[in-house]
């Protein structure tokens, strides 16, 4: 597996398919692996590049307080390693859409698309008990199981509980034997101070906003989307907060009619 370090990390990634870069980065408590249904399912139309954010999966995991806009240099590192310079299209869930917004604002000639699944951009200041039990359930030994609770979290009850849901979330927990409760900690941290609400009203590129009909997050983001005045606000019937691994069909048409409209969606390969 490739490993950039062109930010002072090692941040582990896979790149699938070929054309314009479809960078995806993930939800927490989740890793890379998270975006299996769209790599598959638009690998033939783009160079789909995902990524282990900082303290998740194989990626480094510092013990020393970082923001949200370091983790945001981490994915451009990957991008300046693959020499993607333009034409990307961003797609980010929970911390990830809020990554993907930021780096939206900061790069606009380098993307020209923006999907946030959830699409909350304002503070989060709700995490501090996370933080706790991370550290609590990492002392006592019982950290596989506090991630289990915390990935179901993510998805409807009834999905986590189906024969597919078990077994997806399940290789999480298996994949995150190396999970280091104090770098967890400095991620919530970075997400916790994050605003980009001031940044909106000047924002240009073509946006897409997704929420599960029972998403934690549906209020923030149908809020970010009354702040982008060109966004599109989709709401996928059914489905959590990671809408897109509840209903892969039903998300990935919603994506590609955006792209599409957009002229976004290249020819396959």
């Amino acid at each position: 597996m490739p490993v950039s370090t062109a930010n002072g990390l090692d941040i582990h990634y896979t790149v699938s398919g070929s054309g314009p870069a479809l960078v995806l980065i993930h939800a927490l408590p989740f890793d890379r692996r998270l975006w299996d249904y769209q790599v598959e399912a638009f690998k033939d139309r783009f160079t789909c590049i995902a990524m282990d954010l900082r303290g998740w999966g194989d990626s480094a995991k510092p013990h020393q307080p970082f923001s949200l806009r370091e983790m945001g240099d981490d994915v451009m590192g990957v991008l300046r390693d693959l020499h993607v310079t333009q034409g990307a299209v961003v797609m980010g869930c929970s911390i990830g859409s809020k990554i993907s917004l930021m780096l939206a604002c900061d790069h606009p000639d380098v993307f020209s698309g923006t999907i946030l699944i959830g699409g909350q951009s304002g503070p989060q200041n709700q995490f501090d008990h996370r933080i706790a039990a991370y550290r609590a359930h990492s002392a006592a030994g019982t950290l596989r199981e506090y991630h289990l609770g915390h990935l179901r979290h993510g998805v409807t009850q009834g999905w986590a509980d189906s024969d597919v849901g078990r077994a997806f979330l399940q290789g999480f927990v298996e994949r995150g034997v190396a999970l280091d409760a104090e770098a967890i900690a400095h991620v919530f941290g970075a997400l916790t101070v994050s605003d980009l609400t001031p940044r909106l009203g000047a924002y240009q590129t073509p946006t897409l906003i997704v929420n599960g009909e029972h998403d934690s997050a549906l209020a923030g983001g149908t809020r970010t989307a009354g702040l982008i005045a060109h966004s599109q606000h989709v709401i996928m019937p059914g489905t959590g907060h990671c809408c897109f691994i509840e209903d892969p069909p039903g998300f990935n048409e919603r994506v590609s009619a955006f792209l599409t409209t957009h002229g976004l969606m290249p020819h396959p390969a």
